[in-house]
């Protein structure tokens, strides 16, 4: 299947942000390069996140657990194992637009720790 059509002005928007949280974990000394997991998280109606948690394995997400906002809207969180590399961390959040689009739900950020490379 053909990934659906992200806007790149929208992609750019967030990458932009992005860049700003990737500065702040560089900051903190994180070393980009270092493999950890990184949250990612979604917020839909009820029937479109389940739906995309049947697909988690597929689409190399594992599923961590439900919320539910007072609007109704169901929150849902997976996890993934990344680097925070500009480049990574770019093509991570078209993939999550491009879910975005083809699931109906709302990409709503990532989360990860800073890695420094030694032991906390």
């Amino acid at each position: 299947m053909t990934p659906p059509k992200v806007d790149p002005e929208y992609l750019a928007a967030e990458i932009a942000a992005d860049a700003e949280i990737l500065k702040a974990l560089a900051d903190n000394g994180d070393i980009a390069s270092i493999v950890r997991p990184i949250d990612l998280h979604f917020k839909g109606t009820q029937d479109r996140v389940e739906t995309l948690v049947e697909d988690a394995d597929a689409l190399g997400l594992e599923f961590v657990e439900f919320g539910e906002y007072e609007d109704g809207d169901w929150a849902v969180d997976f996890v993934l194992e990344g680097t925070t590399e500009p480049d990574a961390m770019a093509a991570l959040v078209k993939r999550a637009l491009e879910i975005e689009l083809v699931y109906g739900v709302e990409f709503d950020g990532w989360g990860c720790a800073a890695e420094t490379g030694t032991e906390n």
